[in-house]
């Protein structure tokens, strides 16, 4: 145990344990860390209405940023896996629920998705497994 008395200039949470202060005791084996959300925009969905960027991925999970424009439509699919989705700014309609900035969902496994519309220019996140 440390008998030293406390530091009143250090903070009381700090971990003291030799080694942990920095980045040299870190491994990123099993991570994929995108610092300043880099990544080729492709195109997503039908019709053109859609761009999509991969900013990580593991496990087989795709973290995507997408910018759809007023009137994109997602082509109905089932789950094959849970997907979850969170709204940065705009507008959609999702299974029939209008969704907006803050708004989020998860869709589990073996879940239809009939329903998805950008109701205005919207961005949001998706996560997802191929």
């Amino acid at each position: 145990a440390d008998a030293r008395p406390p530091d009143p200039g250090r903070p009381r949470h700090q971990d003291r344990r030799k080694g942990h202060r920095g980045i040299t005791t870190a491994t990123l084996a099993g991570w994929d860390i995108n610092p300043n959300g880099s990544g080729d925009w492709v195109d997503w969905g039908d019709g053109g209405r859609a761009r999509a960027k991969i900013l990580a991925s593991g496990d087989g999970y795709l973290f995507v940023l997408v910018e759809a424009d007023t009137g994109y439509v997602g082509t109905p699919h089932e789950h094959t896996h849970p997907e979850f989705s969170y709204v940065l700014s705009g507008r959609l309609r999702n299974q029939g629920q209008v969704m907006e900035a803050g708004g989020a969902y998860v869709a589990a496994t073996g879940s239809q998705h009939t329903d998805f519309e950008a109701l205005e220019p919207s961005t949001y996140i998706n996560i997802f497994k191929l």
